[in-house]
């Protein structure tokens, strides 16, 4: 008998190792581990959407007209706007404190919060804490106020009022021609409606 040949004596081919499905891969028990990668992208996107939630919830509360008058020093603008057109009027229509001393945009608006806490300063440091020396600063406080209207056109005013809806038939005279001419005029709402919500300090 003839001896074997050496194509005889090749070993047999390998039998590939099965395909192992991702899921079967990874829920072996020394593997289990991986599955906090999933579970904590999980777990951020839901803290994530409470944090947004609760950052706008706050920013809701904060545009309140409770809120902005729990200070003591805000009492008599409060007041104050109390008796003018802004907060009764045929319309029904009432405007609050974030109305008029909050810009429309996210950004802008979160400054204007940050810049409105330093009256709590003012309160907390005896700057503003009595009638007297709230008026004191009315001047100043006012100014702030138009000078921020003045750079940013009015914006808050153009939030409820804009001049292209505006039934200038129906207005007076100058009335009419003042508000036409906003575009080119360079003039803006601040300068001839200061005192529209408050008391007009005495020299303004």
């Amino acid at each position: 008998m003839a001896p074997p040949t050496p194509t005889d004596r090749r070993k047999p081919a390998a039998t590939p190792p099965a395909r192992q499905e991702p899921a079967t891969w990874l829920w072996r028990p020394r593997r289990w581990w991986l599955l906090g990668i999933p579970l904590g992208g999980l777990a951020a996107f839901l803290i994530g959407v409470a944090a947004t939630g609760g950052f706008f919830a706050s920013l809701t509360v904060m545009d309140s007209e409770a809120f902005c008058t729990s200070c003591h020093s805000m009492n008599a603008p409060l007041q104050e706007l109390r008796h003018t057109a802004h907060y009764n009027n045929a319309f029904g229509v009432r405007t609050t404190c974030s109305n008029c001393h909050v810009a429309p945009t996210f950004v802008a608006g979160l400054i204007d919060h940050m810049r409105g806490s330093t009256q709590v300063w003012g309160w907390m440091t005896g700057e503003l804490n009595t009638p007297a020396r709230y008026e004191a600063h009315r001047l100043e406080l006012a100014q702030k106020v138009w000078n921020e209207y003045k750079a940013n056109d009015s914006a808050e005013c153009r939030s409820c009022h804009m001049p292209a809806a505006m039934l200038l038939s129906a207005q007076p005279e100058a009335a009419a021609s003042a508000h036409q001419g906003l575009a080119t005029s360079g003039m803006t709402c601040i300068d001839c409606h200061k005192g529209i919500a408050h008391t007009l300090p005495a020299s303004g």
